[in-house]
């Protein structure tokens, strides 16, 4: 190859870089994390059981009166319902890593 040949494909390289590099726009979605719907719904599934958790706390505390404690619990209890149905519909039934992981814990022993 002649050294005209090589310069020419030289500038043509870095003329195709400087446009891929400055003239390109990338997708706002390219660069977010890719979930699935399944993360999503482990996400969602775990937010509900917090709040559960921090409902019985603040209850226990005396924030609530019985009655709104009982809406509220029944409230996310019928939601952790419907996204577990989900996560069953999504899964086909066949248990998740996570579900798997807290069939085989221990519970902790409960103190009075």
């Amino acid at each position: 190859m002649s050294s005209a040949a090589i310069a020419i494909a030289c500038v043509l390289l870095a003329a195709a870089t400087v446009i891929f590099i400055f003239l390109i726009d990338p997708d706002a979605s390219d660069s977010a994390p890719h979930r699935s719907r399944l993360d999503t719904l482990l996400e969602r599934r775990d937010a509900i059981y917090d709040n559960l958790r921090d409902l019985r706390f603040e209850y226990r505390a005396g924030k609530f009166s019985a009655q709104d404690y009982e809406d509220m619990k029944q409230s996310l209890e019928s939601e952790a319902a419907r996204v577990l149905g989900e996560m069953d519909l999504f899964t086909g039934g066949a248990p998740t890593p996570a579900t798997r992981q807290a069939m085989t814990r221990k519970p902790a022993p409960r103190s009075c």
